[in-house]
């Protein structure tokens, strides 16, 4: 087998698995899914479930994958996000998932819808293990500025404008289902928390959120 670069080191290896090497994979399935809680929390935003930080080979991979084009990257990442839903909820039981939704310009930047993968994936790893689960989606992404060009007053401001419910309601095939909003990386919780209160509108309430990555505030020395 030809090396190729590992998306978690991004070292030159050969024998990759899903385009991970077998160090990188071991230091990913390592990683226990936790609750995790931005400080401060912004209004709305329900409990919170994460892989583990926003560092090391779970940053790498999500970088090569969402930024550098590594579209196979999403079923290992589905199936380690699937973790954090079965953690984040417990026991089996019937869910709903829902996708933050990209923007246009997003989705055609990182040439398509990079959490709709991952849902679905998500989707077929619980699906293997016995929950029955569909993936919805009710919201729909509102065009808003760059967040790297805002503060956190300018980022929440935009999230709080950044989803429409699709419709009135999820439908009543979602009814009894535990209903569950996946992300990939959580920061502030701003844009899990106007997500949560799209879906309110919608007439469900948001039981749990479930991301891969948590950002970690740096402490100054």
């Amino acid at each position: 087998m030809l090396p190729a670069d590992c998306a978690g080191c991004r070292e030159r290896r050969a024998g990759l698995r899903h385009g991970v090497c077998p160090e990188c994979v071991a230091a990913l399935d390592a990683l226990v899914p936790r609750p995790v809680r931005p400080t401060p929390a912004p209004p709305g935003l329900p409990p919170c479930f994460a892989l583990g930080p926003y560092a090391g080979p779970l940053r790498e991979t999500l970088l090569a994958y969402k930024d550098h084009g590594r579209h196979g990257l999403a079923r290992p990442l589905g199936a380690l996000l699937a973790e954090v839903v079965a953690t984040a909820v417990g026991s089996a039981r019937p869910l709903a998932l829902v996708p933050v939704p990209d923007t246009a310009a997003a989705a055609r930047a990182r040439y398509g819808d990079h959490l709709g993968r991952l849902a679905r994936h998500c989707a077929e790893r619980l699906r293997v293990a016995g929950w029955p689960v569909r993936v919805l989606r009710p919201l729909r992404a509102l065009p808003r500025p760059d967040s790297v060009t805002l503060d956190s007053a300018g980022r929440a401001a935009a999230a709080a404008a950044a989803f429409r419910p699709r419709s009135a309601r999820l439908g009543p095939d979602a009814a009894d289902a535990v209903l569950v909003v996946l992300d990939d990386i959580v920061t502030t919780g701003v844009t899990l928390a106007a997500a949560s209160r799209a879906l309110l509108a919608s007439g469900r309430t948001p039981t749990v959120t479930a991301v891969l990555a948590a950002t970690q505030k740096r402490v100054p020395a």
